[in-house]
């Protein structure tokens, strides 16, 4: 999986974050974790790609430009954490804010995602409510 990462990463354009445009990139192994995140941001205005690892990621990238991602931190292979810090190292998508979505809430787990990159740390579960207005606080 390393290689088809790093084969990834290097092949991949850069992202222009475009606010305006309203797309968000959720990334979650989960199908229905994606099922439900697509319809609440889509039914609050918002168009979505999705990815399930990181790998996913990169690959849908090529052709996505989110304005924010959202990254569960449980994914298979490489961890949220990881991925999240690769993006942030990478000039293509470096721009973009990220949000990360996790069960897990010690200040312990806040103060990795912060130091990992993330613009905000949400703790599941999240509110129908609450998702699309974070992400449009983000993109103000």
């Amino acid at each position: 999986m390393a290689s088809n990462l790093l084969a990834c990463e290097l092949l991949l354009p850069y992202v222009y974050p475009n606010p305006s445009k309203k797309i968000v990139l959720i990334v979650d192994h989960a199908a229905v974790n994606l099922r439900l995140a697509r319809r609440v941001l889509e039914s609050a205005g918002f168009e979505v790609c999705e990815a399930t690892d990181a790998v996913s990621t990169f690959e849908v990238l090529k052709t996505c430009r989110p304005a924010m991602i959202v990254i569960d931190i449980q994914l298979p292979g490489m961890d949220g954490w990881e991925l999240t810090r690769r993006l942030k190292r990478n000039f293509a998508t470096q721009a973009i804010p990220i949000l990360v979505v996790t069960a897990f809430g010690t200040q312990a787990d806040r103060d990795y995602a912060l130091a990992a990159g993330c613009s905000e740390f949400v703790e599941k579960p999240i509110s129908s409510t609450d998702l699309p207005a974070i992400i449009r606080r983000h993109l103000a």
